[in-house]
């Protein structure tokens, strides 16, 4: 089975009779990568200066399986699980083993594995381990965050998940190689599973793995992609490629609306219908006015940075300075500058104080930090204690994969990947998770994507949608998760009786 991992970052499920989803999340040139200026992750290798750390690699300590029994009350109910945790082997041509990775799997007791649903759920990246989808989305147990889903006081807490999914599927969590704690073995080149090409072989090859081993058949019929990027040329913004500029004014009106930045009629608006207009303004004028270069006239140029100004919450002659296209590192750090404050990248909301408010953009991510420490800390805390399972790996949660290798030059784009799997099995629905504070995985982009992922009925029909009033980590809003929660788990449902070319769509 040809199981496509879609770069860079978030979640993944796959479906059948037994049904499989794959959940992915998507995290669009991550902390291991420092992202040259048209937002591309560098192609070419780490400076000598820059010498990568010693390899770690498998041995007979991460070769064994941990299970122990728990259990989690949902809507009021008492539901026993298994949890599994350990690596499975990677193998080579020749059936040599060429990595072990690490997964933990959720399995509720006493349901015929022949009928229950499985699905796998990691990271993207490149480079990042599933520690976020793993202590954050839908396991029995997450990190309690504070209110809103900002970052807590510690000391940390793992409490049960309200949210989890384990009353409709059995899950799997799985980290990419070089990341968590999956490793080749020794003597193996670990460059081989960094790029394209090898990372699918490797998801692929532990996918078909571990339904052998745990005698799981199934069929692929669903892929929740949450906060989805399926093309580079959505954030890769260049002189030649102003779609990259289009695709983020609906995120830049949800952020400024978040903040108040707005004028005061579209500031009144809910922030859907508020990205309504702004979607319509993105890809109508704006676009036309992007197309034209250097052809506008001065009037029309003024006019445009109006326009854009009342969307965006900048001001005119700032929008004119950037002819028109403002990179979103530009928005996030003017956006409050007048607070001398700058938001985040993965999450909007938050804000950052930085070392000076003139700079060009922020000096971190605080929506990455704020889940750095209790995510890490809380997790490897778990593995040992609960699930009883050890090793004396490090666990990376942003892996050092430098440099990825892309199959292809310019953008990495698996649009027509996705297409031909959905034209192949015509069972295969996908559910696209979006949430409006989100800079790292554009609303805007995804919706491009997946406008121009097919021109037929048979296909696009099965392709529905789901809009969250959060940013790149959906769930770590506690209103948020349970709606994602309760779409995916509808979204699951339905994939199990189904007429060919036929889906329900999310709203």
């Amino acid at each position: 089975m040809n199981h496509t991992r879609y770069h860079p970052r978030q979640e993944l499920f796959m479906t059948r009779t037994p049904f499989t989803v794959f959940i992915v999340m998507l995290l669009a040139a991550p902390p291991a990568f420092a992202q040259d200026r048209r937002g591309q992750p560098p192609q070419t290798a780490p400076a000598a200066s820059e010498s990568a750390p010693r390899v770690e690699t498998a041995g007979e300590k991460e070769e064994k399986i941990s299970q122990t029994s728990h259990t989690v009350r949902l809507d009021g109910r008492e539901i026993k699980y298994t949890a599994t945790a350990g690596t499975l082997p990677i193998r080579l041509d020749n059936g040599q083993v060429s990595a072990r990775m690490f997964f933990v799997a959720y399995t509720r007791d006493g349901d015929d594995v022949k009928t229950r649903p499985v699905s796998f759920l990691y990271n993207g990246g490149p480079g990042a381990a599933t520690i976020w989808l793993h202590m954050g989305s839908f396991a029995p147990k997450h990190v309690e965050m504070a209110a809103e889903g900002f970052q807590p006081a510690p000391p940390y807490r793992l409490v049960d998940n309200e949210n989890s999914l384990l009353d409709v599927t059995d899950m799997v969590f799985v980290d990419a190689v070089d990341t968590g704690y999956s490793r080749v073995v020794a003597g193996v080149n670990n460059q081989q599973f960094h790029g394209q090409a090898g990372d699918l072989r490797a998801f692929g090859e532990f996918t078909n793995a571990y339904l052998t081993a745990y005698s799981r058949g199934i069929e692929l019929n669903g892929i929740v992609l949450v906060s989805s990027l399926l093309t580079y040329q959505t954030l890769s913004p260049a002189p030649d490629n102003d779609v990259a500029y289009a695709a983020n004014i609906e995120t830049f009106t949800a952020d400024a609306w978040y903040h108040k930045k707005l004028p005061s009629d579209l500031q009144s608006l809910t922030v859907k219908q508020v990205v309504d207009q702004s979607r319509t303004f993105a890809w109508g004028d704006y676009m036309l006015a992007l197309t034209k270069g250097n052809t506008l006239t001065d009037a029309e140029r003024t006019g445009m940075a109006q326009k854009l100004a009342r969307f965006t919450g900048l001001s005119p002659q700032f929008i004119l300075n950037a002819n028109l296209r403002v990179s979103a590192e530009r928005f996030r750090k003017e956006l409050l500058r007048d607070r001398r404050l700058a938001i985040g990248r993965l999450d909007g909301r938050f804000t950052s104080i930085d070392v000076d408010a003139a700079g060009e953009r922020e000096e971190f991510d605080i929506s990455n930090s704020a889940l750095q420490g209790p995510y890490t800390a809380m997790f490897q805390d778990y593995v040992r204690n609960e699930l009883k399972w050890e090793s004396d790996l490090h666990y990376p949660s942003s892996g050092n994969v430098r440099p990825w290798t892309y199959d292809q030059n310019r953008y990495m784009d698996m649009t027509e990947a996705l297409r031909s799997a959905m034209t192949h099995n015509p069972f295969l629905k996908v559910f696209v998770a979006i949430g409006f504070f989100d800079m790292a995985t554009i609303m805007g982009g995804a919706e491009f994507n997946f406008t121009h992922l097919a021109y037929e009925k048979q296909v696009t029909d099965r392709v529905s949608y789901g809009y969250y009033e959060a940013g790149h980590m959906i769930y770590i809003r506690p209103s948020a998760h349970k709606a994602l929660k309760n779409d995916i788990a509808k979204f699951i449902q339905g994939t199990r009786s189904q007429t060919p070319g036929r889906a329900t769509t999310q709203q």
